[in-house]
């Protein structure tokens, strides 16, 4: 893989507010452990540090940190202002998880930090309660279309959500495919690094891979860089990021009227029809990548013919 783009791809990963500089090195090496033991995305890094990093400047703003002086009550209060601040069940979730992750970093650091960790409570959240969000038929038929009315690349945006669609790959997943990851001969990619810092082939859907060879064909800019998907403004010998592809996902579906809309929604589309195909969690799972089957648990409520023999009689009803 394109070293420079690693590099930037890690440096993206940082948070983007301004901390001691004791702080931020910290921060640095609790990126590295996030990325390179635990395989997570940029994305999920960099909202991870930036909670440890308000959380460390608060305390060691004008001193070095010191984790024999962070308290419990600090830990309490922290919490208790950024709640109140936003008091929703998946900031709560989002805070707790990222203490929860640093403070078990610290530990393999050495440090003592049972005490710390006893403070963070579990936020009540139900994970299976909503259905998942994906496109109806209809919708992802309007998506599709919707290219042919959009100026600016419209090839390569075409061939992103076809990715996302028909194979279900993350926007970081669809930012680092290469020209060499595509076996168009036996009808393959092979996606290198990740979520689970695997090495994973699937199958290239004809529509996909239509949809790709007519960019790099015909719209792609001529370049020496490996990547797919190219930035089209501000050097083009750049790939384009993962930001950028969720922007695109995020514009499509704002053209055909979905206000709230996102790349993972495509993800989700994906999983629903292969369930209602018949597919099981098992095969979904294998094909959204899912290290646990317990994220795909979602996807059981949408077995409707199944789930409709669940139900016991109503009371005093004649069924």
């Amino acid at each position: 893989m394109n070293q420079t783009f690693l590099h930037r791809t890690a440096r993206n990963a940082q948070p983007s507010a301004a901390f001691s500089v004791d702080v931020a090195e910290e921060l640095r090496s609790y990126d590295e452990h996030l990325r390179e033991v635990r395989g997570l995305s940029p994305g999920t890094r960099r909202q991870r540090a930036s909670i440890v990093g308000r959380l460390l400047q608060r305390k060691f703003a004008e001193r070095p940190i010191d984790f024999a002086k962070l308290r419990p009550e600090d830990i309490r209060q922290f919490l208790a202002d950024q709640l109140d601040a936003r008091q929703t069940p998946s900031n709560a979730s989002q805070l707790a998880s990222a203490l929860r992750s640093y403070f078990r970093y610290r530990t393999t650091c050495g440090d003592q930090v049972g005490g710390l960790t006893a403070v963070i409570t579990n936020p009540v959240h139900w994970k299976l309660a909503p259905l998942p969000r994906a496109l109806k038929p209809d919708e992802a038929d309007r998506l599709l279309k919707s290219f042919t009315t959009v100026r600016r690349s419209p090839k390569r945006s075409y061939a992103i959500i076809r990715c996302a669609l028909d194979m279900g790959l993350r926007s970081g997943e669809i930012a680092r495919l290469m020209i060499s990851d595509v076996d168009w001969h036996v009808g393959t990619v092979m996606l290198r690094g990740t979520k689970s810092l695997r090495h994973d082939i699937l199958p290239l859907p004809m529509e996909t891979g239509q949809a790709l060879a007519d960019y790099l064909q015909h719209e792609r800019p001529h370049t020496s860089n490996p990547a797919i998907f190219i930035r089209c403004q501000g050097g083009c010998d750049q790939p384009i990021s993962s930001m950028a592809i969720q922007k695109v996902i995020k514009r499509a579906g704002l053209r055909i009227g979905l206000k709230h809309f996102s790349a993972h929604a495509l993800r989700h589309t994906l999983a629903c029809r292969l369930v209602e195909n018949g597919s099981s969690l098992k095969e979904v799972a294998d094909v959204l990548r899912h290290r646990s089957l317990n994220t795909t648990l979602i996807y059981a409520k949408l077995d409707t013919p199944k789930l409709s023999a669940v139900p016991l009689p109503w009371p005093g009803s004649g069924s």
